[in-house]
């Protein structure tokens, strides 16, 4: 599948320091397992409907799990983040959302108190 993400040998190379060590048994393939992450994060996907070239779901969704209670994959955006030098962060929410017609009109229901 062509349309599927994967990192490179280079991204890898730069996130290899923020993994944390294998105590153990050692983990399944990193880099097919932070590929599917990505992949599912940035298609909005439940985790069950990961394409099974990342592997098994569970694998993901517990790696996910794991280090972001650990704190690993904010390391990852701080440490990449650090690289650039930047002294100052400017971000803009495109988002737009659109209200249901009855998500303003509480006053006008049943039993809501005049304004």
């Amino acid at each position: 599948m062509r349309d599927l993400y994967w990192l490179t040998d280079e991204q890898m190379a730069k996130l290899a320091p923020f993994f944390p060590k294998s105590h153990g048994k050692p983990r399944v393939d990193d880099k097919r397992v932070l590929s599917g992450i990505i992949f599912i994060n940035r298609n909005g996907l439940r985790w069950r409907d990961a394409p099974e070239a990342y592997g098994p779901h569970k694998t993901l969704y517990s790696r996910w799990k794991r280090w972001s209670e650990k704190g690993i994959f904010a390391r990852m955006m701080a440490g990449l983040a650090a690289e650039h030098g930047e002294k100052k962060t400017v971000m803009i929410d495109a988002t737009y959302l659109k209200a249901h017609r009855t998500a303003t009109s509480m006053a006008a229901k049943k039993g809501g108190v005049a304004a």
